[in-house]
């Protein structure tokens, strides 16, 4: 059984990436990096396609994806860390966080046949992250002669992350410490298996932020394949094509050939000789060269059909405020609609309460003071503001809040005062500009 076979054949531990795909669109975007880049590989001088290249990529199968290249199998795991979340400074975290232990015992479960590759986009900081790095290109030279770990110079790191995959993978940890028939397994040969591993390992580090994919992936990932086939093609267009590929894959929704059509006359053994069932289901999990190709030629005769439709312009001052700092669309949406509850809930109180009017300038003040606090120091903008505020918001004591009034409704009277442009999320400008723009645009569009 080749590698591809095996990688294909062994049931994963656990299978509710594909389901759950739809959260991971960084990932999705990672794996299609990766599929051009095969795609690329796989181009002759004149660019075209070679007959040759069968390479292809299974998707949320074993790991995140799959690279298979002939008898060269590459799995894959992707983490996204956004970067307030800083780098990974210990080995525990590259293990946990990082998916090292999942990858070690998917790479264990094997038969020790495939590569590794994990790709984030954290970075790894000085001190043990960085030395297990030193580790893995020393094993690398060394390979297949593996050292005797009482003469190997990183034989620390590679115990460190030994007990750290012990920690956190219940299935090595069960193999290792032996039941029923098994053995346990010595520390100094889990340490010469964890060894193998880190030779057979790779790790990408600070790759694009998912915030910046969508304006950069165009650049950095399709214009060199376009350059090589010597097509002439948005690379925006050619990138959502590519993308929508992955996600769908990703998600376990891939296109069938035999579409929903039953399997008949127990012909079981079909795509790549396995059972009907198990082949259905790679299937639709399977990019192909040829489904690269097909998107990038789709994408070059039809540009306008994958071409990203332009943005509402804001309709208020508050939009247009969270907008121009940089805060999502999501953030927006709820902050319009975060103030309308604000301005709904100081419109009951103030028709039949007289005092209400007074509360309602004293808690402003307040949030005012907030906002002031915010900002003193750290000078945070836009959506990191945005948070702040939400923090120091959650930590005021209910018992100092109107009647009635909770976290949310708070939120909302910041965002009334920020469209009263008393709160801002970054630097002044002159906002009533901005919106006579957006008004102008509307009416040249319609």
């Amino acid at each position: 059984m080749t590698a591809a076979e095996l990688v294909s054949s062994v049931i994963p531990a656990d299978d509710d990436g594909a389901p759950t795909a739809d959260r991971y669109d960084w990932q999705a975007a990672m794996a299609a990096a990766d599929g051009l880049r095969l795609y690329q590989d796989g181009l002759g001088d004149d660019g075209r396609l070679r007959p040759e290249c069968e390479d292809w990529i299974l998707c949320e199968w074993q790991e995140d994806w799959i690279l298979i290249s002939g008898e060269i199998v590459e799995l894959v795991s992707g983490k996204h860390r956004d970067t307030s979340a800083g780098a990974y400074t210990t080995i525990n975290k590259l293990a946990d966080d990082g998916g090292l232990a999942h990858l070690f015992s998917r790479w264990a479960a094997l038969k020790e046949r495939v590569l590794c590759r994990l790709v984030t986009s954290g970075g790894l900081a000085a001190g043990d992250p960085r030395h297990l790095l030193n580790a893995m290109t020393s094993l690398r030279s060394t390979k297949p002669q593996m050292p005797h770990m009482s003469d190997f110079e990183h034989r620390i790191v590679v115990g460190k992350l030994r007990t750290a995959i012990n920690t956190h993978c219940e299935v090595t940890k069960e193999r290792w410490s032996g039941s029923g028939v098994s053995v346990v397994v010595p520390d100094d040969e889990r340490d010469i298996e964890v060894a193998r591993f880190l030779a057979a390992l790779s790790i990408h580090e600070n790759q694009i932020q998912r915030d910046h994919i969508a304006y950069a992936a165009p650049g950095m990932f399709v214009q060199p394949v376009l350059d090589k086939m010597q097509v002439s093609a948005p690379a925006d267009a050619v990138w959502s094509a590519v993308l929508a590929v992955f996600q769908s894959r990703m998600r376990g929704r891939g296109r069938l050939p035999i579409g929903e059509l039953p399997s008949v006359l127990q012909r079981g053994n079909t795509y790549k000789g396995f059972p009907s069932d198990l082949a259905r289901k790679l299937q639709m999990r399977t990019v192909t060269m040829s489904d690269i190709e097909q998107a990038i030629h789709v994408a070059a005769a039809l540009p306008g059909g994958y071409a990203q439709l332009p943005p509402l312009p804001p309709t208020s001052r508050l939009e247009v405020k969270l907008d121009v700092s940089g805060c999502s669309a999501n953030t927006i949406e709820r902050a319009r609609s975060l103030r309308m509850a604000y301005r709904d809930y100081w419109s009951d109180r103030e028709s039949g309460d007289p005092t209400a009017r007074v509360e309602r300038l004293r808690l402003e003040r307040r949030l005012q003071r907030l906002s002031d606090e915010a900002t003193d120091t750290l000078q945070p903008q836009g959506a990191s503001l945005w948070r702040r505020l939400q923090e120091l918001v959650d930590a005021l004591d209910p018992m100092l809040l109107p009647p009635g009034m909770d976290a949310d409704l708070v939120m909302g009277g910041i965002c009334d005062l920020t469209d009263q442009c008393m709160i801002w999320f970054g630097p002044r400008f002159d906002v009533d500009v901005v919106l006579e723009r957006g008004k102008l645009e509307r009416r040249t569009s319609a």
